[in-house]
């Protein structure tokens, strides 16, 4: 076949191993080749010697003249910048590239940081109740709990670019999305759409009348579904030289950041133009002694963002229906229904009647908004694809993650867009995709530059098995099989058991034992059964 290669100055024998397509360093110089082949590519004779100032805008001309990727190209790393490997398909552990130059590489990192949410959800779900300040915040405001959904949808945009990257054809690109979105809205509805298994419910039933069609999966599907199909929209389009500018990344994906303003254009106009009339609910809770009452709720108001009156809500009650919607929302923990606050507690005597009604916090509108947390997650995973060198990438999620960061602090405490997760507002979007970068950038200078895998290991197993970690523990299926086995009560359980003597008695403290629970016999159980099921190969792949 033939072949065309750019060259160092210097008059050094190319290694056979790079003129074979593999990577190599050579002996002589550090600099780094790669070849890649075309049996149908014209014969050309090699590139003649260059200068140092001419060899970058060589090389890219040479591959803007092979948009296709049909004639073989060969990709030169500056001397003495520390270079990345090329990288795998990082939503799928089984996966294996198939470049030919290079030997693809698991991006540790990515695994990692999937493993980290997953057991964030597990922590703040287990002991949440016993520690209010790490829960979810109960209108305004950012606790650690609210890091978790924009942190799974950040992981799910990195991994789009790297599991697409793989499928040569469209038409199979867009079948396995839709499977995908098909498979997580169906999980999603089986877990949070009746009752679901909890450690202290036994039953579990689906009512169509009450059937909640929201929820974690739910959302994560819409964003995967809208952003996979833009991205396969102008796969054939991605060049496949690499970049050092990154102006020349938002430049490639124009597009994606031109569907991102639409969004975000969308989302404001709705919420601050939305007229909210009034509203009535109906109490259904049997343990409240309102059980059964009819309440109208006062609004008659547009561009108004607390609870019982934004468009979010409003939107949710129209198409969803109000019996299809989370009955147990944050913002009864508020000091305005409970003086308990943050804690959960009886409701005050002054309490407004919205404390009692249903509010969807994974609704349409609000999940709209989080569709902009995959595409900058998306915009990350093209920096790992298109650059080359760590010092490259680490500047390009940096500069973005810092000013993600700085922007949501001062749309919020200016007092312009306050931080809402129940909303999914601008700040918070813009606050939680900036703490996610910085996170991802952290992990990936401990794991994959300085080598410190094994420190996280538990970590990255739950990551590579995160949807079965994510149902057996996160959503308490686990649990509620396990204390279906009990000795004459219901509560003698292993569970109950193991969290009562072990670990609150230990310690005689009950928010401290719970905590040390969580930790000890839910995370660290379950990556140590995804460490058995990675060394048998079993993986849940949607």
């Amino acid at each position: 076949p033939s072949h065309q290669l750019l060259r160092h100055t210097r008059t050094y024998p190319l290694c056979w191993d790079a003129f074979f397509g593999r990577w190599r360093q050579c002996q002589a110089c550090n600099w780094q080749y790669s070849l890649h082949w075309s049996p149908s590519a014209a014969t050309r004779p090699l590139a003649p010697p260059t200068t140092r100032n001419s060899r970058r805008s060589r090389a890219r001309t040479m591959a803007g003249e092979h948009d296709l990727g049909l004639q073989p190209q060969v990709i030169e790393v500056e001397p003495g910048q520390p270079t990345a490997p090329a990288v795998e398909d990082a939503d799928d552990p089984g996966a294996r590239s198939g470049e030919p130059t290079q030997k693809a590489k698991r991006v540790a990192s990515l695994d990692i940081f999937r493993g980290l949410t997953v057991a964030l959800m597990i922590l703040v779900d287990g002991a949440g109740g016993e520690w209010p300040s790490i829960g979810h915040a109960p209108w305004n405001g950012c606790n650690l709990a609210d890091f978790v959904m924009p942190f799974f949808l950040f992981i799910v945009g990195m991994a789009i670019p790297l599991s697409l990257k793989r499928i040569p054809s469209k038409l199979r690109a867009v079948r396995r999305v839709v499977v995908r979105t098909l498979k997580l809205l169906f999980w999603g509805i089986i877990l949070q759409g009746g009752y679901s298994h909890a450690p202290d419910n036994l039953t579990y039933g689906v009512d169509l009348k009450w059937i909640r069609w929201c929820g974690i999966l739910q959302r994560i599907a819409l964003a995967y579904l809208v952003v996979a199909l833009l991205e396969i929209c102008i796969k054939n389009t991605q060049p496949k030289f690499q970049f050092r500018n990154r102006c020349s990344l938002f430049r490639l994906y124009c597009l994606h950041w031109l569907v991102a303003a639409c969004i975000l254009v969308i989302y404001l106009s709705v919420l601050y133009g939305t007229h909210v009339p009034d509203w009535e609910f109906t109490v259904h809770n049997i343990d409240s002694q309102d059980y059964g009452k009819v309440f109208t709720v006062t609004c008659g108001v547009r561009a108004k963002l607390n609870p019982p009156c934004n468009a979010v809500g409003h939107i949710d009650r129209k198409v969803l229906g109000i019996n299809h919607m989370y009955q147990h929302p944050a913002w009864k923990r508020s000091k305005a229904c409970t003086e308990n606050s943050p804690h959960e507690g009886p409701f005050r005597r002054d309490a407004p009647s919205w404390c009692q009604a249903p509010f969807e916090p994974e609704g349409i509108l609000s999940s709209v908004s989080a569709i902009l947390t995959t595409i900058i997650g998306v915009h990350y995973g093209h920096v790992l694809v298109h650059m080359a060198s760590h010092r490259d990438r680490l500047k390009q999620w940096m500069f973005m993650g810092l000013t993600l960061l700085i922007s949501g602090f001062i749309l919020h405490f200016t007092g312009g867009i306050p931080l809402n997760k129940q909303l999914y507002s601008c700040s918070y979007v813009c606050l939680t995709a900036g703490a996610a970068a910085m996170v991802f950038s952290a992990l990936y200078v401990l794991v994959d530059i300085l080598g410190l895998r094994n420190l996280f290991l538990p970590l990255e197993w739950i990551g590579m098995n995160a949807m079965l970690v994510f149902v057996m523990a996160a959503e308490g299926i686990f649990e509620g099989f396990i204390n279906g086995w009990y000795y004459d009560n219901p509560h003698n359980t292993l569970v109950y058991w193991i969290r009562k003597h072990i670990f609150i008695g230990l310690w005689h403290s009950r928010r401290l034992g719970v905590l040390l629970y969580v930790i000890f016999a839910q995370i660290l159980f379950w990556g140590l059964v995804a460490g058995i099921l990675h060394r048998l190969g079993i993986y849940w792949k949607l």
